[in-house]
């Protein structure tokens, strides 16, 4: 007898690591808004659902680090659902206060942009899987705007 449940774990475990499941890419991140607060960052996630129906998004959570330091955390709970056998584009947004910004002066004096990693974990809830998260990363620059942009 255990040996017929050993052999009917194995045929699930099988089907189900054979399944396709979503994927995402963090396919943007461009500077949105500069303020007294702070900068304001958009990033762009793009997610294929392989499944016929809508997937549920449980949380985005986000953190972007300049020079191996940590500048911006945050999350984003509930974000809606992936669209069915589709692509789903999410917009992630990363608000910078202006006393971190103080502490990447040297970064941004060379250059007058913002070296960085952003690093997203998209947590959707699939049937019979349970909560999947999909780890993100990307590193780029963000350009800063000059005096010249601003007036």
């Amino acid at each position: 007898m255990s040996h017929f449940v050993d052999k009917a774990k194995n045929y699930v475990a099988e089907k189900v690591a054979n399944m396709k499941k979503p994927e995402a890419n963090l396919t943007d991140v461009d500077l949105t808004n500069v303020s007294r607060e702070g900068i304001e960052c958009l990033a762009k996630v793009t997610v294929d659902n392989p499944y016929g129906h809508p997937i549920p998004i449980c949380e985005i959570s986000y953190i972007l680090k300049s020079a191996t330091r940590v500048i911006a955390t945050g999350a984003i709970p509930d974000p809606g659902s992936l669209k069915a056998n589709g692509q789903t584009v999410l917009d992630v947004a990363v608000k910078v206060p202006h006393s971190v910004m103080v502490s990447l002066v040297r970064d941004i004096a060379v250059d007058w942009d913002i070296d960085y990693e952003l690093e997203v974990s998209l947590v959707i809830d699939i049937p019979l899987f349970g909560n999947f998260t999909i780890p993100l990363s990307n590193k780029g620059e963000i350009k800063l705007p000059s005096i010249k942009d601003l007036f």
